[in-house]
């Protein structure tokens, strides 16, 4: 196994090195490394000029409006756009529905779907978490009972990211409540526009409503807007979330805070000299690298035998353990980092319009907000607990 870049693969990582120098504004790169939030028009740009050069759907076929890259090329590009400052690319309509509709949808909705996905006519949000139905996905109660050619849907979804964003909602509901729990459910795509429908914010630790709870009541969802067939949902629900924990890894997000890290540590001072010269922060700081470093080797070991045509198994569960409590310990020790600056918390200082006098460095006032909220990095995505045990079974056989 080959785990360095070839000459071609070298040549596209400075390709897009030089987009981005030349097309990332850089209000938009100052914002993702000052931690401020990001609002909707800050993604619709961004995503507006990936799509301009072709570049939005990196993981899609050239049949769709995709790049047609493999594994490796998708995994560079993703490296630049983290190291350059980008914003992420949301991931629900580009990186989660789009492949699976592509997999598993009708010609129809593939038609509709795909090219508004990519041009920003749809902002798509996950219907998946209900207040009883989280890590035991299978549990979930929203139903939809057939009414000639629509569905009626009634329930509850919570944790939507960016629900308030968006206008689409794909959904997993039951529409059967005999056999396995995992039986009875199906995928149905969701206008939020829909009558019963209601979004309600969720104000989290940070400050921030990032987050959503959807309440279904009496929402008539036309039966054509289900994905696959029906009862079939888990497995499509697997295979979507397979590319969300592969996501959370997050190893290029992990790569550019180390980074930041040390730029801090480099600033801060500790006893009149640098604080990374302090040894026992260096130490820290050094065992992170070594993790890090471990787990990027791991993440190439799987994108080469993706390359090969493997399917990913286990291995994006280990990815999502590993890439998440690392992200935690990397924003744990940089909120040691800058010290005092970490105490008065004011969620307003990570809002990009707040001209209130700062708390400290413009470094450090977004730090403990980000600290905060990615204390869930662990649970969203299937909780790393329920990643052990798919490990587990996927070692023993059982």
């Amino acid at each position: 196994m080959n785990l360095n870049y070839t000459a071609e693969q070298l040549a596209f990582s400075e390709e897009v090195k030089a987009f981005l120098k030349a097309r990332l504004p850089e209000t938009l790169s100052e914002k993702v490394r000052l931690r401020k939030s990001l609002s909707k028009a800050d993604y619709e740009l961004w995503h507006s000029i990936l799509n301009e050069q072709g570049w939005l759907g990196g993981n899609w076929p050239k049949e769709y409006g995709g790049t047609g890259w493999d594994a490796v090329h998708r995994h560079i590009f993703e490296d630049e756009l983290t190291r350059a400052g980008a914003p992420r690319i949301v991931p629900f309509g580009v990186a989660m529905l789009g492949p699976l509709l592509q997999a598993f949808g009708s010609d129809e909705q593939k038609k509709y779907y795909l090219p508004r996905i990519l041009n920003g006519e749809d902002w798509w949000c996950q219907g998946y978490s209900e207040p009883g139905a989280g890590s035991d996905l299978a549990s979930l109660k929203t139903t939809a009972v057939r009414d000639g050619d629509h569905y009626v849907v009634n329930g509850q979804k919570t944790w939507t990211t960016m629900g308030q964003y968006a206008n689409k909602i794909f959904c997993l509901v039951r529409t059967s409540q005999t056999g396995k729990p995992q039986a009875g459910i199906s995928f149905l795509l969701i206008d939020m526009e829909t009558e019963g429908l209601t979004v309600r914010p969720i104000v989290l630790i940070d400050g921030t409503p990032e987050v959503n709870e959807v309440f279904f009541d009496n929402v008539r969802v036309p039966v054509e807007n289900r994905v696959g067939e029906e009862n079939k949902g888990w497995t499509y629900a697997k295979y979507l979330l397979t590319h969300e924990r592969t996501n959370i890894a997050g190893v290029g997000i992990a790569v550019a805070e180390l980074e930041n890290l040390k730029r801090i540590a480099r600033t801060e001072q500790y006893k009149g000299r640098p604080l990374i010269e302090n040894p026992h922060f260096a130490a820290q700081l050094a065992r992170i690298e070594i993790d890090l470093m471990a787990m990027s080797t791991t993440n190439l070991r799987m994108i080469s035998e993706a390359s090969a045509g493997a399917a990913p198994g286990a291995e994006s569960s280990m990815l999502k353990i590993k890439g998440s409590i690392l992200r935690q310990e990397i924003q744990s020790l940089t909120r040691s980092a800058v010290g005092v600056y970490a105490m008065p918390f004011i969620p307003e200082d990570a809002e990009a319009a707040h001209n209130d006098v700062p708390v400290g460095p413009d470094y450090a006032n977004a730090v403990t907000g980000y600290y905060l909220n990615h204390r869930k990095l662990s649970i969203y995505g299937g909780s790393n607990e329920v990643q052990r045990g798919i490990i587990s079974k996927a070692i023993l056989k059982l």
